[in-house]
């Protein structure tokens, strides 16, 4: 007898869990679509949060992370995904990890991702992470690579946001390339290029007449020429 008492208590006690569950689930996809339809990028993080507790879904966890990224909590979005490569990995999923990896200057890891992304889909935008990236690694072979892909392959509707200024401005992905092309040359050799350097600056500032990193890049060659 004791022992249907307690089997029974236990069946009642799943039904209502079950129910309650069910309940609180219901209430967050609400929750979560009440605050879409607000705005409200914190509500809809929150609601995310716990859909994701209630019901685990890797699609819920990506765009999760997808949101942390897009707020500026790089940290945040790697600990909801994690930074290891996976194979089963959405392209979402790779994406988060490269910039967050890089925004929180884990460049190598960052590297590794954006490899991926471009494995699946070459093109200019992830090139030129690449090659930006593999400057900073000294890997001239590698950016070299990268670069003449971007050259070649630019589209002129494409353009390359940069924020070093007091506003944001875009360039056309060909001038970008080619300023990258010439920071390569210029670390190529320091003392011997930087003519090469200031010349391949001048072809992107052809193209890109208010590209106003390469119009800062190109005083610090003329500078460092003047100091030789």
């Amino acid at each position: 007898m004791k022992q249907y008492l307690f089997v029974l208590s236990f069946f009642v006690s799943s039904i209502i869990y079950s129910q309650s569950n069910a309940s609180l689930l219901n209430h967050y996809k609400e929750y979560y679509k009440q605050m879409k339809t607000q705005g409200d990028v914190q509500g809809v993080i929150n609601a995310l949060t716990h859909l994701s507790i209630l019901s685990p879904d890797q699609a819920r966890k990506d765009t999760l992370a997808v949101l942390y990224m897009n707020e500026g909590k790089h940290i945040q979005a790697l600990n909801t995904i994690g930074i290891a490569q996976k194979e089963n990995d959405s392209d979402m999923a790779v994406e988060v990890k490269a910039r967050s990896l890089q925004m929180v200057n884990q460049i190598d890891r960052s590297v590794e991702h954006y490899e991926e992304l471009y494995r699946r889909n070459p093109n200019s935008l992830v090139a030129y992470e690449l090659a930006d990236l593999k400057i900073q690694l000294d890997d001239l072979l590698g950016a070299t690579k990268h670069i003449t892909f971007g050259i070649a392959n630019s589209k002129s509707d494409v353009m390359r946001t940069f924020y070093e200024s007091q506003s944001q401005y875009q360039v056309p992905m060909k001038a970008a390339f080619i300023y990258l092309k010439a920071l390569v040359r210029f670390k190529e050799n320091k003392s011997l290029n930087i003519d090469a350097a200031i010349e391949i600056m001048d072809e992107a500032l052809v193209i890109a007449p208010n590209f106003n990193l390469a119009k800062i890049s190109k005083e610090a060659l003329l500078s460092q020429k003047i100091i030789q």
